[in-house]
């Protein structure tokens, strides 16, 4: 249906005039009259009478103002309901997350922003670093925690830097220092995640020119501190992770230190206004959070 054509038509009846509608919608006045042209021959009657001193209704027009009122006013409801649903904060978001995020931010997080939009509904895919980038990469996430580096295409909201600590058995010679020199870490055997995850380990070695040995891999990052605590290897590991889950293992800093950078990525393109509120509130809640025990 061609609206258009009636709210010129109210806007006419408004003004008492084709030359005032024309100006205040922007059109011609031999527009304006083709229009009621038009609009008097597809309905049969005629709607208006034209004088020097302006336009007014017709009896006819009269009884059919209403109508042509209501289809404006319905018209103008329906973008209003479109512009809702588009800037509504309401319905599934999918958030693509690593462990120690999924542990110690998320529930927090969900809470508090559940709390203010009550209409969000949360699915967590939860895996290691690819993953992640992977669930970015085919769009079966809106948004999603991710540690540097992130997919080029991703617009990215840097968080936090999470150092880096090398975790060792208890009794293993690495204990009796208080800093841990990498390069000597280095030279123990590693428990680390899959070759496509392991981005923490090669980072902090790389400072000093070394590749780890790899022993034992796993996808499950608390497999991997049960494993050191086991004996059967050091591993180096974000301190965000290791937040009350360090029992029978000695954590210390590097030396040279490491870190990692925990971002929120999102998807290139149209970005839903859930994903674009939650990103914006989480960045929010991490700085609000930062000074608390964000390590072990």
């Amino acid at each position: 249906m061609d609206v258009k054509k009636y709210e010129v038509f109210v806007k006419i009846v408004e003004k008492s005039s084709l030359t005032k509608a024309a100006e205040a919608m922007g059109l011609t006045q031999s527009g304006v009259s083709h229009i009621v042209a038009a609009m008097e021959s597809e309905l049969g009657v005629a709607l208006l009478r034209r004088s020097r001193t302006g336009a007014v209704l017709t009896p006819e027009g009269e009884r059919l103002m209403p109508h042509i009122r209501a289809i404006v006013t319905q018209e103008t409801q329906l973008r209003h309901a479109a512009e809702a649903l588009r800037s509504q904060v309401a319905g599934k978001l999918r958030v693509g997350t690593f462990t120690s995020v999924a542990t110690h931010w998320l529930p927090a997080m969900m809470m508090e922003f559940q709390r203010l939009h009550p209409s969000v509904e949360f699915t967590l895919f939860n895996g290691d670093y690819h993953d992640v980038v992977r669930w970015l990469e085919d769009g079966s996430v809106d948004l999603a925690f991710t540690a540097v580096p992130a997919p080029a295409d991703c617009r990215c909201i840097p968080l936090y830097r999470d150092p880096l600590l090398a975790v060792l058995p208890r009794g293993h010679r690495l204990c009796r220092v208080p800093v841990c020199p990498a390069e000597e870490l280095a030279k123990e055997p590693m428990i680390g995640l899959p070759d496509n995850s392991d981005h923490d380990i090669r980072r902090a070695l790389a400072a000093v020119g070394s590749k780890p040995d790899i022993c034992l891999r796993t996808k499950d990052d608390y497999a991997v501190i049960a494993m050191v605590r086991q004996g059967l290897g050091v591993s180096i590991m974000p301190s965000l992770l290791l937040h009350g889950n360090n029992d029978g293992v000695e954590l210390r800093p590097l030396d040279p230190p490491a870190s990692r950078t925990i971002e929120l990525a999102l998807p290139a393109g149209d970005i839903r206004p859930g994903a674009a509120a939650f990103a914006e509130f989480a960045a929010a809640w991490v700085r609000d959070n930062e000074k608390k025990a964000f390590s072990p």
